[in-house]
């Protein structure tokens, strides 16, 4: 069975909304978006590269596939690991809005989310990858549907804004497996999923 991914960019505060850019997220009247823009350096761009390299197939929520579909179609450069990942591999949105996905590629799943990512996880040859779509995430980690975490946790406090690990979500412990920090700052922690929090006192 394959492995579900996530990676997720985070402030020090832990929010997720709108790193790429102003416009890229603007629910709630956030304004601050773009925020990780700054620290995306060589290091950084090394570590999406490895996690590209895993990808057997990708699960996306709609408005971060609506985001991507909208821009790596363009980028057709057959040496970009990334546009060529994207472009080439089997794309699954879990939406019940969406209509229709135009993507080379994709298929939108709209029915027991539960029952449709676990065949996702059992018929994925490689890793089956989910990149921001916080939404999504939140949804499936009540499940224990998600095996790793990729936190990419920026040097910024916004105060505001969507957060991955919002209240009520399900306690869950994780083991950690690496860390390494990019050269602007960035630290990049890689957890799995290892069951339910453990209880003490000291």
């Amino acid at each position: 069975m394959a492995k579900l991914s996530l990676t997720q960019f985070l402030t020090l505060d832990g929010v997720y909304q709108a790193p790429g850019g102003p416009e890229e997220d603007t629910r709630g009247g956030f304004d601050l978006g773009g925020w990780s823009v700054p620290y995306g350096d060589e290091d950084f761009g090394k570590f999406i590269d490895e996690v590209f390299g895993r990808v057997g197939a990708f699960l996306l929520g709609r408005r971060t596939y609506e985001i991507f579909a909208s821009y790596w179609p363009k980028q057709t450069d057959p040496a970009d690991p990334v546009a060529s990942k994207l472009n080439s591999l089997p794309k699954y949105v879990a939406s019940t809005t969406l209509e229709s996905a135009d993507w080379a590629n994709s298929t939108i799943i709209g029915g027991d989310l539960v029952e449709e990512v676990t065949a996702l996880k059992e018929h994925t040859d490689g890793e089956l990858q989910m990149h921001g779509s916080g939404g999504l995430a939140r949804s499936l980690m009540k499940h224990d549907l998600i095996d790793t975490l990729h936190l990419v946790v920026f040097p910024v406090v916004l105060g505001k804004g969507m957060h991955l690990f919002a209240e009520g979500a399900t306690p869950t412990a994780f083991r950690h497996v690496e860390a390494r920090t990019t050269g602007a700052g960035a630290a990049i922690h890689t957890y799995e999923l290892a069951g339910r929090p453990t209880y003490g006192s000291y």
